[in-house]
């Protein structure tokens, strides 16, 4: 009996390339399927991240972290047109995005008047929040959150924001600057009292809700027109 190399025989397999195929034991095409394809027809960069075009049915980024630039508009058009009809399902969203952004804005336009402020503004914003929205709750018979009540407050900001931009360029301190911060303020109080009488549904107290809201905005008024200035030269 021979033991040598060539007694040796090997078993064949009887496994076809076909069978291989069935498995995915493709060699040199693992990755060639139509999956593969179909990655390289999703849009890639900043732009996509941001707002998952080109994903069916994901939510962007921005909607996730609770950015509606449809909303902002919607919101600052409502204030910018107080005599126009309001939703009354404009509270429905707790959009905070959009009253930070006016709060950020009125300090960089303080900051440019030499008015170094942030913190009072901040400070101010967060406690007459607070005040306001408790009174509310006593107030009305429909509950709502601090989040909806901060929001309204916020974007009826803007008129107070435009003021100090043009307090950026002229003078405050006179018969002028007196006027426009006093019809921001009206401007603001009037956007405000609205959009919660139409929403909580209470037409009969408005002069009363009014009053502690021209209290609040007349404090941002306040910083714009008498707030001390810095001198960044020292």
């Amino acid at each position: 009996m021979s033991h040598g190399p060539d007694a040796l025989s090997f078993y064949s397999s009887s496994y076809s390339s076909s069978a291989n195929a069935a498995f995915g034991v493709g060699v040199g095409n693992a990755y060639d399927g139509p999956a593969t394809a179909d990655l390289d027809t999703y849009p890639t960069g900043w732009i996509a991240a941001l707002t998952a075009a080109g994903y069916d049915g994901e939510k962007s980024l921005l909607e996730e972290l609770g950015v509606n630039f449809n909303h902002i508009k919607v919101k600052t058009l409502t204030v910018l047109n107080p005599m126009g009809r309001i939703d009354n399902h404009i509270m429905d969203d707790t959009d905070l995005f959009g009253p930070l952004l006016f709060c950020v804005l009125f300090g960089f336009v303080l900051l440019i008047s030499g008015k170094v402020h942030f913190g009072y503004v901040y400070g101010c914003a967060l406690l007459g929040c607070i005040t306001l929205h408790t009174i509310l709750s006593l107030m009305s018979t429909t509950s709502t959150n601090f989040s909806r009540t901060a929001s309204v407050l916020g974007y009826c900001l803007l008129p107070i924001v435009a003021a100090s931009c043009i307090g950026a360029v002229i003078s405050m301190d006179g018969m002028l600057g007196y006027t426009t911060t006093g019809l921001a303020v009206f401007w603001s109080t009037f956007s405000a009292s609205a959009i919660f009488v139409a929403v909580l549904q209470m037409t009969d107290m408005r002069l009363l809700i009014a009053y502690p809201i021209a209290l609040f905005y007349s404090i941002f008024a306040l910083l714009t027109l008498f707030a001390e200035r810095v001198d960044t030269r020292s």
